[in-house]
């Protein structure tokens, strides 16, 4: 069998898995997610085991966080499981409805999309955020990683799918998609009619050779240069808290901040603490001439770091001459994903939300809360920066079409 009958056999099986999974009830998707929950916790050393494996291969990697596990994080992949349990089922809930003059009855129910093939870098922990959501809200899932987790992938969709067919839930409703190279994933790109949707999860690489090479329907899941404006009217104490935790927190992450701009007025007193304090935290700073002033070991910025989503320990710095000019840089290199400003002004925070055009923005907060599980959300799907059905943190909503239900007592068009 080739590789292109691989995946489309397995995409097969969850067509037919997602047509006996999309009527069950929240009772029994949730028995199951508990179920895997448990099931995952209790395999913590084969997946460390795994994860080892696939760490081993490429231990200097820069990504090397985004691909470690260790206990708590498995711990914390399991919980998220349970938190998914806990939310509503979004399918079907009544988006709109009403009744028309004739008597008809209009209802808009939300409906599961069908098969959603996910393919995603690096992070394991997306393989059980993925088929938690996707299970919770009535959809077969496509589970294709990069070859660099494939050990912890492989073991996770193994524990995964098997508590969830002895919970009762359809076989095939949890796959990995056969084969590690491109074609593997080129042949789910091309499985319309059997795969509803796709959803990239990862770098700019991986994203636009989705979008450019699929033919079934994709929603894209954004590039994270996201900004950190510091205002005229900033507290100072504030803006440096919130720049350490948006670039240090954790910087491997699409939601960390990668260019922090401060407002000229405010520079002399803000910048020298702030990059000091940035400096020790083990950040290199890329700087325009100004901030290049108030420290030493400045790098000269350029195009490429304006654009750039370093994922790492740098962050590039420039100052402004005033908010309309830091909205312009943002609009300019932003990739749409999250802004964030620093400002005691309500004025100012009003015109920064007005001017950008982000999934999210922002006020006097890190941007490291763009996450669905700090909105409330439960695991996250991806953050979409699109503007088509699914913008910002994509949980299970996200995840469902909808179906207009029409009820009437025989009418009939005149």
């Amino acid at each position: 069998m080739t590789t292109a009958d691989e995946v489309l056999a397995t995409a097969r099986k969850a067509r037919e898995a997602a047509a006996l999974l999309a009527p069950m009830t929240r009772a029994a998707k949730d028995a199951a997610l508990l179920a895997m929950a448990d099931a995952l916790e209790a395999a913590t050393a084969e997946v460390l085991a795994a994860n080892a494996a696939d760490v081993s291969r490429d231990p200097d990697n820069p990504l090397v966080d985004r691909l470690r596990l260790d206990e708590g994080r498995v711990a914390a992949m399991a919980d998220g499981l349970r938190q998914v349990a806990k939310l509503p089922d979004p399918v079907g809930e009544v988006v709109r409805g009403s009744t028309l003059p004739n008597g008809l009855t209009l209802r808009q129910v939300r409906v599961p999309m069908g098969v959603v093939g996910i393919i995603y870098e690096a992070r394991p922990n997306v393989t059980v955020d993925a088929a938690g959501l996707c299970l919770k809200s009535g959809n077969a899932v496509l589970l294709r990683g990069s070859s660099s987790a494939r050990d912890s992938n492989a073991a996770l969709v193994a524990i995964l799918a098997e508590s969830a067919q002895k919970s009762g839930l359809p076989d095939g409703c949890v796959q990995m998609v056969p084969g590690h190279d491109h074609e593997s994933a080129k042949h789910l790109m091309r499985a319309r009619g059997l795969v509803d949707v796709l959803i990239p999860r990862g770098g700019a690489g991986l994203i636009r050779s989705v979008v450019e090479e699929s033919t079934v329907p994709v929603i894209e899941t954004g590039v994270g240069n996201c900004h950190v404006y510091i205002d005229a009217d900033a507290d100072i104490d504030m803006g440096i808290e919130i720049i350490l935790n948006a670039k240090t927190q954790r910087p491997s992450v699409c939601n960390a901040a990668e260019t922090m701009l401060v407002h000229e007025t405010i520079a002399a007193q803000f910048l020298p603490r702030a990059l000091q304090a940035l400096q020790q935290a083990g950040v290199t700073i890329h700087g325009d001439q100004r901030t290049a002033s108030y420290a030493d070991g400045v790098l000269p910025v350029t195009d490429e770091d304006w654009e750039a989503e370093y994922l790492s320990l740098d962050l590039a710095v420039g100052v402004v001459g005033s908010l309309q000019e830091a909205v312009a840089h943002i609009r300019r290199w932003g990739s749409g994903h999250t802004e964030a400003i620093v400002t005691r002004s309500l004025e100012a925070s009003q015109q920064f939300v007005a001017g950008l055009d982000s999934a999210a923005v922002m006020i006097n907060a890190s941007t490291r809360f763009t996450d669905g599980e700090q909105f409330g959300f439960g695991a996250e799907i991806g953050i979409s920066n699109q503007k088509l059905h699914a913008r910002g943190p994509m949980a299970l909503p996200e995840l469902t079409s909808t179906t207009w239900v029409v009820t009437g007592n025989g009418q009939i068009r005149a």
